[in-house]
């Protein structure tokens, strides 16, 4: 599946049940979404993850071992744990 990035480069996709998840370079990427998204096959979208603070990104993601959620580092400082099925932001832990 080719998957066409939102507004700048694709770092990493994560083959998944739900669709394909996308990381984008967060250099540039407009503040008021998320550059870390979930798409279908056919390109729609299913989901932008929610962020731990507003105007953060993030930076690196890589699947659970539980197959259900995500964890993800935020360039503000938080680690966060993602729900695969939508994108909610379960938890998130202060790591600086």
């Amino acid at each position: 599946m080719a998957v066409e990035p939102l507004h700048t480069k694709i770092e990493k996709t994560i083959p998944t049940i739900i669709g394909m998840v996308i990381l984008e370079n967060y250099f540039d990427f407009p503040h008021d979404i998320s550059n870390l998204y979930c798409v279908k096959e056919n390109g729609d979208m299913v989901w932008q993850a929610e962020t731990p603070e507003p105007r953060a990104h993030y930076t690196r993601v890589m699947l659970n071992t539980d197959g259900y959620s995500l964890l993800a580092y935020a360039n503000t400082g938080q680690a966060c744990e993602i729900e695969l099925a939508t994108g909610k932001l379960l938890r998130q832990f202060g790591i600086i």
